[in-house]
């Protein structure tokens, strides 16, 4: 059933008065999901599409942090105006929701929160079991960033305005890396390939724009040249490098130049506060709640650690906007989203850490004392959860660690109230599909990062769901009732869950490298780059981590499960780890095989008599997990089904070939 409202339907009949931030909502289509689909209690959900604008005062105190805001173009109202795309799923009977606005923060333009914690889902609807719809969350997506396509979620973010172009006081560093042989390469920092915010070079050839070369990120790097490269146009438009005898594939390229055309990027973060607190304070709107939850993802979370840093969990009246927040996988990285130039959408693959890395105030090098969550008084703070995966502790981009120790690495915080950490042990940043593959990645924006891999070793399947959704209803109830939710659990120092890279004891394994050599977080400070402490989980006999919540597949293993993975040789820099990326070690399926190996780890038969032995194990697992609140009962069958399914692949004879996708 499809119903199409005319615009008048839904903007608003009067003017609204001058202090209003949002300054209309328009439905343009209503649709109900899933056929009428009825999800228990809460009954049939609708979609609705529309756009919202909304109007700033640059002068006004809460919008002074908002980067070049005072430069963009004013309406006679002497605000800046612009839109958003907006897209809502609630139940089709407000009456019978929960009440709750749950903001799922758009990684890139893509609505991934109901594909994170509904089962069964597609790349189509993200429906599934309808976790969230059974439990009565309104979902509300808003258009938070300029550089992405339609038909994903936007914004129309005004220019500022510099005159003469290209005399702004900021250069822009881009960083590049590709993963084949190229003569050109475009302006983006992320080899994922995704869309660029690309801005063109105020000149093209200034002789003061530089470009460097190096093979470990926080290297000194080579100069290149300038007459080596230059700036050429494409035949889309888009400026990209031209460099004599080619890009290598791995290497680390920075391009430091002059560019023009920037855009007021920042009031992406101004659109999520003023739209959350629209909908749950006021009344004349199409969309309300009576309390508003965030969530966000990889990107999208560290776009939330930047809306807390930058103050915007208060609207201009000082009222709280979001109640909880939740932040997955983002570790202590925040990103480029609000300064001059900003690239939201490019990854923070190579993007150094940025101070504070915690919520708590701790003092930095130069003397800066500051939290994420500093400048908000008790009543206005969220109530937080942060989760990450082994990526986030491994990986050189995110350094998580530092968001439960001090900055110098050596000591554990004690956490705030209103904060709740959660590792994921044993997970890599993108769950894949089932069973794992070495996928050889695909090239150019097409490639989908979930079935790219790059790696030497299997893509790490280890499931985040099961956890996720057991913390989803613990998480809800804390910000709905005060109900504690289960105790943090992260790697610690104290215990010696958490180490120094260099003491790590991951086993030698055939065929693997040795993890120990992997790259560690830098940060910026006095215009250089310099390392931060390298911490990452301690692991067992067999290489798998401990100090987090062990899903039943890492408890019980069948492989060792990793947060990191080596460059394939065929894409160059076989030393560094493919970003975001984990693997899946498998076990020997008999002693035999593995002494003839050389594998220090027991294989299935020493472990595990029969498949019901192991079936049980799992089970035993699952069953102390939902004692302790990090599972869900009603998932119990799916994960024994899974550990069937598991079963069947550890021990089959043959070996899994990769899948080329290129």
């Amino acid at each position: 059933m499809r119903l199409w409202l005319f615009t008048l339907f839904c903007v608003l009949a009067q003017p609204l008065s001058t202090s209003a931030e949002v300054t209309s909502v328009t439905i343009t289509s209503r649709t109900i999901l899933a056929d009428g689909r009825s999800f228990g209690s809460t009954g049939q959900y609708e979609r609705l599409v529309g756009r919202i604008e909304f109007a700033l005062d640059p002068a006004d105190l809460h919008n002074v942090v908002i980067v070049d805001l005072n430069r963009a173009r004013r309406a006679p109202d002497g605000r800046v105006h612009f839109a958003s795309d907006l897209n809502v799923l609630r139940p089709a009977d407000p009456t019978k929701g929960n009440g709750v606005l749950l903001f799922g923060i758009s990684n890139r333009g893509v609505l991934d929160l109901p594909g994170t914690f509904n089962r069964g889902t597609t790349s189509d609807d993200g429906i599934g079991d309808g976790l969230l719809m059974k439990d009565g969350y309104t979902m509300v997506f808003v258009g938070w960033e300029f550089d992405v396509p339609a038909p994903r979620l936007r914004i129309e973010a005004p220019a500022a305005i510099i005159l003469p172009p290209g005399s702004g006081a900021d250069s822009l560093s881009v960083e590049i890396m590709v993963n084949e042989r190229t003569p050109e390469a475009f302006l983006i920092d992320d080899p994922a390939g995704r869309p660029p915010a690309t801005y063109p070079p105020a000149e093209s050839s200034n002789p003061r724009d530089t470009l460097i070369v190096r093979d470990h990120f926080l290297a000194a790097g080579t100069v290149i040249p300038r007459a080596l490269w230059r700036f050429v146009v494409g035949p889309d438009g888009l400026p990209k490098i031209q460099l004599d005898g080619g890009f290598d594939p791995g290497r680390f390229y920075r391009v430091t130049y002059k560019a023009r055309n920037p855009v007021v990027a920042g009031v992406g973060l101004a659109a999520i506060r003023d739209a959350a607190a629209a909908f749950r304070y006021r009344s004349d709107l199409p969309l309300h709640g009576q309390a508003a939850y965030a969530f966000g993802q990889s990107q999208a979370g560290r776009f939330l650690r930047q809306f807390l840093f930058d103050g915007f969990n208060v609207d201009e009246r000082d009222r709280r906007v979001f109640d909880a927040m939740w932040v997955h996988k983002a570790g202590a990285a925040r990103g480029s989203f609000n300064e001059r130039f900003a690239t939201p959408s490019a990854g923070d693959l190579f993007r150094p850490t940025r101070f504070p890395f915690s919520d708590s105030d701790q003092d930095d090098i130069d003397g800066m004392r500051a939290g994420l969550s500093s400048r908000y008084r008790a009543d206005q703070r969220p109530k937080i959860f942060y989760t990450n995966t082994s990526v986030e502790y491994w990986g050189g981009g995110r350094a998580a660690a530092l968001t439960h120790t001090t900055v110098d690495g050596k000591h554990d915080l004690v956490l705030p109230d209103h904060i709740r950490i959660y590792f994921l042990a044993g997970t890599q940043h993108i769950v894949p599909a089932f069973p794992p593959v070495r996928t050889p990645p695909a090239s150019g924006a097409a490639a989908d990062a979930a079935q790219r891999s790059g790696g030497q070793q299997l893509n790490n399947p280890t499931p985040h769901a099961n956890v996720m959704r057991a913390l989803l209803r613990a998480w809800h109830q804390w910000a709905a009732d005060g109900t504690s939710p289960p105790a943090s659990q992260y790697p610690r120092l104290s215990d010696k869950t958490l180490v120094s890279i260099k003491r790590n004891v991951f086993p030698p394994l055939p065929g693997v490298p040795n993890p120990r050599t992997i790259q560690g977080p830098g940060r910026t400070g006095g215009g250089k780059v310099t390392a931060l402490p390298h911490l990452v989980p301690q692991v067992d006999r067999d290489g798998n981590e401990l100090g987090g919540i062990r899903d039943p597949e890492v408890a019980v293993p069948l492989a060792t499960t990793t947060g990191w993975n080596f460059r394939d040789p065929s894409l160059g820099n076989p030393g560094e780890i493919y970003q975001l990326l984990g693997s899946y070690l498998p076990f020997a399926p008999t002693k035999a095989a593995r002494q003839a190996n050389g594998d220090p780890r027991a294989s299935l038969e020493e472990r595990y008599p029969s498949v019901d032995v192991y079936l049980q194990r799992v089970r035993e697992a699952a069953m102390d997990l939902i004692r302790r609140r990090y599972v869900l009962a009603e998932d119990l069958d799916v994960i024994l089904a899974r550990a069937k399914e598991h079963w069947s692949f550890a021990t089959r004879e043959q070996t899994p070939r990769a899948v080329d996708r290129r």
